[in-house]
């Protein structure tokens, strides 16, 4: 398997990693018929918990295009070395970012962020290049 599909399947287990964190920490807080409810009027969490709800849902939200970008660079067939690296890069920024969401560290939050940025406009360039 190429190793930008690799990195999209990892980037996928992330994404439902990282909603567990949050979810036990809900459960904690609130218990677990709250949680295991309809979820109406349900507080956004707080502290780590909060975080960990909004890096999931980051993740959420950039997987898409991610997913987008890399299996049209294989369908194309212009996977390459910077490719690799692109999808590799998604990956690591996004495991730090992660990492450093829940733990509240905010600039750092914002570079691993940046680099998601690049790694995904890399696929790009790779596609209409």
């Amino acid at each position: 398997m190429k190793i930008e599909l690799t990195m999209l399947a990892w980037s996928a287990a992330l994404c439902v990693i990282l909603a567990v964190p949050y979810t036990l920490g809900f459960i904690a807080e609130l218990g677990l018929p709250k949680v295991a409810g309809n979820r109406e009027n349900f507080p956004a969490g707080a502290g780590w918990v909060g975080r960990a709800r909004r890096a999931h849902a980051n993740m959420v939200e950039n997987l898409v295009p991610f997913a987008a970008l890399v299996l049209a660079v294989v369908i194309a067939g212009k996977t390459s070395g910077m490719t690799g690296l692109a999808t590799e890069l998604f990956l690591i920024s996004r495991v730090v970012h992660a990492a450093v969401y829940i733990a509240g560290i905010a600039w750092v939050r914002t570079a691993a962020f940046a680099v998601n940025v690049v790694a995904m406009a890399m696929l790009l360039i790779a596609l209409v290049g």
